[in-house]
């Protein structure tokens, strides 16, 4: 109400996940929201090989977009998770009051009580904050941000089959991740990093003398298998579609030898 699209325009964000509600016959940010991740959910449709609505933490909705993912089998989400920082469209308290204390451990309990085992999807921990240049201010991003930068450098300097992660492919002080990236919301202690791992929950460390990295590479797959690591399911989504794309050109062609 009061804006040209029908959102208020006394919102930051009227899409925040504070004001989603519960479900889309309820509340039209939630409809709409849906209905945008329900826009992709054809691969005849849409082509692409990773989704990501940065920002988002509605548990539902989320999950809503990794079974798309799923459901195609030729894309990969990447997710963000509440609990590790609130932004101050969410909240208008200060910014320590909105910041928890215990958002590893938040985090973590949030996550597994979700029971999610999906291997097209992944998540990062915590936000960060980076540069920006056109304003010369800094802000704080959801850690989504920052990972999908670091896959599209990955595919452009080596291939997506690589660890989008580590010093080599995942320095974001270095510039993996195509935007300036200039501190975490939270430094992760060695306790810190290997609870979120074994969670399923990619940290984002940063180290006095080596900088801001993405350390970790998992999946959201709980089951033991090749297909919890990132670069697996992004090399079997890569194979996938250029399998596709050669098999459709031979459809309808004589089933001969040639052929075969």
């Amino acid at each position: 109400f009061g804006g040209h699209d029908g959102l208020n325009i006394k919102e930051k964000d009227p899409f925040r996940n504070s004001g989603l509600g519960s479900s889309a016959t309820s509340n039209y940010a939630y409809a709409s929201v849906k209905r945008a991740m329900d826009v992709i959910s054809d691969p005849e449709v849409v082509e692409m090989n990773l989704v990501t609505m940065p920002g988002l933490t509605n548990s539902a909705l989320t999950t809503h977009l990794m079974n798309i993912c799923e459901a195609r089998g030729d894309a990969m989400a990447v997710v963000d998770l509440p609990d590790g920082f609130v932004p101050r469209h969410e909240n208008n308290s200060d910014e320590a009051t909105r910041h928890s204390a215990t958002a590893v451990a938040d985090t973590i309990s949030n996550l597994l009580g979700r029971s999610l085992n999906n291997s097209y999807a992944c998540t990062y921990f915590p936000w960060v904050r980076i540069q920006d240049s056109l304003n010369n201010q800094t802000l704080w991003a959801p850690p989504s941000v920052v990972a999908l930068g670091t896959f599209s450098s990955v595919d452009r300097r080596s291939e997506p089959w690589f660890a989008p992660a580590g010093f080599t492919r995942g320095g974001l002080t270095e510039g993996s991740a195509g935007i300036p990236v200039v501190g975490v919301r939270q430094r992760l202690t060695s306790k810190d990093r290997d609870k979120l791992y074994a969670a399923n929950i990619n940290p984002i460390a940063s180290f006095p003398a080596e900088g801001i990295v993405i350390f970790g590479q998992k999946t959201l797959q709980v089951t033991p298998s090749a297909l919890d690591r990132v670069n697996v399911r992004r090399l079997m989504i890569f194979v996938k579609k250029r399998i596709s794309f050669m098999a459709s050109r031979l459809l309808f062609e004589p089933n001969v030898r040639a052929t075969w």
